[in-house]
């Protein structure tokens, strides 16, 4: 990955990791390694644990972001959920995939994705 894309990935987390602060999420980790696998987000909004992809497409090319999330990326989200939840058992949170895209800078918020 270039250093741009990785740059820009990162103003997109930035700004995804803002907007669910303030609707009142609380970010617990960014940008996690799990084994091979990585999580973009994972936050709590309030009893649940949220596990967020972020998808950024400054130009707004290639279909809308939140297509990019298809059957073999949502299930590596779950196989990383999965190591998350045995290196950090949750009990009594509810568990959640949300995606957030951002197009030209404009943040849409899918809860409960997938």
């Amino acid at each position: 990955m270039t250093k741009t894309r990785i740059e820009k990935g990162a103003r997109g987390e930035e700004a995804a990791c803002r907007f669910l602060e303030n609707l009142g999420y609380l970010i617990l980790h960014r940008n996690l390694r799990l084994s091979h696998l990585e999580i973009d987000l994972v936050c709590r909004d309030g009893d649940c644990l949220v596990f967020v992809e972020v998808k950024n497409s400054p130009a707004g090319a290639f279909g809308h972001p939140a297509t990019w999330v298809g059957e073999d990326k949502q299930g590596k989200l779950r196989r990383a959920a999965e190591l998350y939840l045995q290196k950090y058992p949750s009990p009594g949170l509810d568990i959640r995939f949300d995606v957030v895209t951002i197009i030209k800078g404009e943040i849409e918020h899918f809860p409960n994705a997938f």
